[in-house]
């Protein structure tokens, strides 16, 4: 008998997808049924994300699921949301959205996080929830915000509100607002009560596999699912992912797309001194772990230069763009990721010809070389991190697990494979999607332990294994980039904020 079909709504910083899914006996089916886009708009004050227009989506995509699976001669069963983290809607008396939510890389936050030091110590906030200081975490977006609410929800939150009628706040996902206490898994009342960050409009938290219910009577109506449960998965993209993510003791993961995400998974956060020096983060876990990890920032500059280049009416085949990049000799330059100029600029181009003009680099033009720099400096970077998750967890990293959307260049797998010393697995191509589903699938019994469900999508999987490769002139290389890395690592915003 055929298992179940599930559907993942999966909502990236930018674009979203809806997948069909089953966990066959013989055979995993995934099926993308639903693309769209929505990148973010400018009102004139706000970055803000066209909501109505990503709902409108999702419910096109939930008619696209019921027509694919009437194919396959099945009913969907149950249906779960993900998306990114830290941003959020909010709900007036009457039940209705206020206003489009505002992006994470809206500038309203860029003095937040100093002016919250002033009222709380910046040891103190990583004492109570262990999370990473970035200046759009929902606790600096609260701080800043000017609309009074009944209701504060986050996006994937937000969805299944307007699905079910629920309101609640999943477990992974609120752990990345930096307002859950890390060892009671709820709301830190005293940060919030310190911050005057109005409690009472805050969802009580559900872990990942609570059933929300069934959708609304007209939601139903409007997609055609019937008898539908709502489950909330790791809602969290990144908790999704390495849900899904085929760890053990000696491997680490790096969930790599808009941003990379770089961590092992844990039983326990770890909160000390040093994780908070160098700006770690202890965000949940689906079934009571937990990921320690540290946001960099990923294809999103990559990503943004293609939009220029294509602008500006230059052809930029993806695949001819990284084939190009890898016949270049050398290391022609580096840049530090995580630069705060690289968040939301006006021009990525000239934000990276920008930073390479400071000392002891020149500005490139050359799209390819541009590319070359960007992923060589990535792969640096990533190993730097890896070798600080060692040191901080006393623990050998021997295999890194590079899943999501990140995980098809090639060039980037092995660049990491050449900076970390480590082997490099990719295959798991959609993660999160998967991670989402497998999180369903539990809940409705297919599955007993996440180790079992995990065991079940290696087995279907077909990984590609990239091993370290002698490089002429790496440890120039990599020499130069950690010089770079030092320098912008001690003008770090959060080190200035917190002085």
């Amino acid at each position: 008998m055929p298992s179940p079909l599930h559907i993942a709504v999966d909502l990236g910083a930018g674009s979203g997808r809806v997948f069909l899914a089953a966990f066959d006996a013989d055979k995993f089916l995934l099926d993308e049924v639903h693309r769209f886009r929505y990148p973010p708009y400018f009102d004139g004050q706000y970055l803000r994300w066209n909501f109505r227009s990503i709902f409108e989506e999702i419910k096109s995509g939930l008619r696209l699921a019921v027509t694919r699976a009437s194919a396959f001669g099945r009913k969907p069963a149950t249906l779960g949301v993900d998306s990114w983290g830290v941003d959020y809607g909010l709900i007036g008396p009457e039940g209705k959205l206020i206003a489009d939510p505002i992006c994470y890389r809206d500038s309203r936050t860029d003095d937040a996080m100093a002016r919250v030091f002033e009222i709380v110590h910046r040891d103190q906030i990583f004492e109570k929830t262990g999370i990473q200081f970035q200046k759009f975490n929902t606790l600096y977006q609260m701080f800043s915000e000017g609309e009074k609410a009944s209701k504060l929800l986050l996006i994937p939150d937000l969805i299944n509100y307007l699905l079910t009628g629920n309101a609640v706040t999943e477990y992974t996902n609120a752990t990345t607002t930096q307002l859950v206490n890390a060892r009671t898994g709820d709301w830190d009342a005293d940060l919030i009560g310190r911050l005057d960050l109005s409690p009472g409009i805050l969802e009580h938290i559900v872990p990942a596999g609570t059933r929300l219910g069934m959708l609304l009577p007209e939601i139903a109506a409007d997609t055609g699912l019937r008898d539908i449960h709502v489950i909330a998965p790791g809602t969290h993209d990144t908790a999704s992912a390495v849900a899904a993510t085929p760890l053990n003791e000696g491997s680490a993961y790096i969930s790599s797309g808009t941003w990379s995400l770089i961590g092992i998974e844990r039983d326990a956060p770890l909160i000390t001194p040093e994780a908070a020096r160098l700006n770690f983060t202890n965000e949940g876990g689906v079934y009571n772990t937990f990921r320690f990890l540290k946001n960099v920032m990923g294809l999103w500059i990559f990503e943004s230069c293609r939009k220029e280049w294509e602008a500006d009416g230059n052809s930029v085949d993806y695949d001819t763009l990284i084939q190009d990049a890898s016949q270049i000799d050398g290391f022609p330059g580096f840049i530090f990721p995580d630069d705060e100029r690289f968040l939301n600029p006006a021009s990525m181009l000239e934000a990276i010809s920008t930073q390479l003009s400071e000392p002891g680099q020149h500005a490139e033009r050359e799209p390819a070389i541009i590319t070359k720099i960007i992923f060589d400096s990535l792969a640096f970077r990533y190993a730097s991190v890896l070798r600080s998750i060692e040191s901080l967890t006393n623990s050998k990293i021997e295999r890194v697990e590079m899943v999501g959307g990140g995980g098809r260049n090639r060039y980037l797998n092995q660049a990491t494979a050449n900076a970390t010393g480590l082997q490099v697995r990719s295959g798991l191509m959609e993660a999160t999607v998967v991670g989402n589903v497998l999180v369903q699938a539990i809940a409705s019994g297919r599955f007993r332990l996440l180790s079992d469900a995990r065991d079940y999508v290696a087995s279907q999987i077909e990984f590609e294994t990239f091993t370290s490769q002698t490089v002429p002139g790496f440890a120039e290389a990599q020499a130069r980039y950690l010089a770079i890395e030092a320098r912008f690592e001690m003008q770090s915003p959060v080190k200035l904020a917190a002085k």
